[in-house]
């Protein structure tokens, strides 16, 4: 089951980034959504789902940058590993820190990605100055809209079957 809702928010992932690359062409640039649905899917502890989670997220994102492959698949991994490690040791329940977990995994994924382009990659420069920190910025506060969201419509599913139950009765 688990497996499925990853599947289903790479999926969403997948069509708000192709449809944000064609209306907007700096959309990759400003947004990864992948990095959010591999954050808020690791939230829960569970470091072998962060790791899958991350590893999937990082390979959809190879196959979308046309970079060289792996690379965000071998940093997302660690990410999603490092996201699911610290919410076993910390409360990350809380929308404050949701959004500063995301903003770290954001800042801690363009400092590796940029680090490995640089000694890995000949003739490979720094990306445009503002970049890295616009996808930082918005990486947390598209990650904190979707775990609110996901929370109301959660708190709202509950209170439905609650009160289709006691009319079953």
């Amino acid at each position: 089951m688990r497996g499925l809702k990853v599947a289903a928010g790479l999926l969403a992932a997948l069509l708000l980034h192709v449809a944000g690359a064609e209306v907007w062409p700096y959309f990759p640039r400003a947004f990864d959504l992948f990095l959010v649905v591999l954050v808020l899917n690791s939230v829960d502890g569970d470091t072998l789902a962060g790791m899958l989670g991350g590893l999937a997220a990082g390979l959809l994102s190879d196959l979308l940058t046309g970079g060289p492959y792996g690379l965000f698949g071998f940093v997302d991994t660690i990410l999603g590993y490092s996201s699911a490690f610290l919410a076993q040791r910390l409360v990350v329940r809380r929308l404050s820190t949701i959004l500063v977990l995301l903003a770290l995994a954001a800042a801690v994924q363009q400092a590796l990605l940029i680090s490995m382009a640089l000694f890995l990659i000949p003739g490979s420069g720094l990306p445009a100055l503002p970049w890295p920190f616009v996808k930082v910025g918005t990486a947390a506060v598209v990650g904190a809209v979707a775990y609110q969201v996901r929370r109301v419509a959660l708190r709202g599913y509950g209170r439905w079957r609650s009160a289709r139950s006691a009319r079953l009765r």
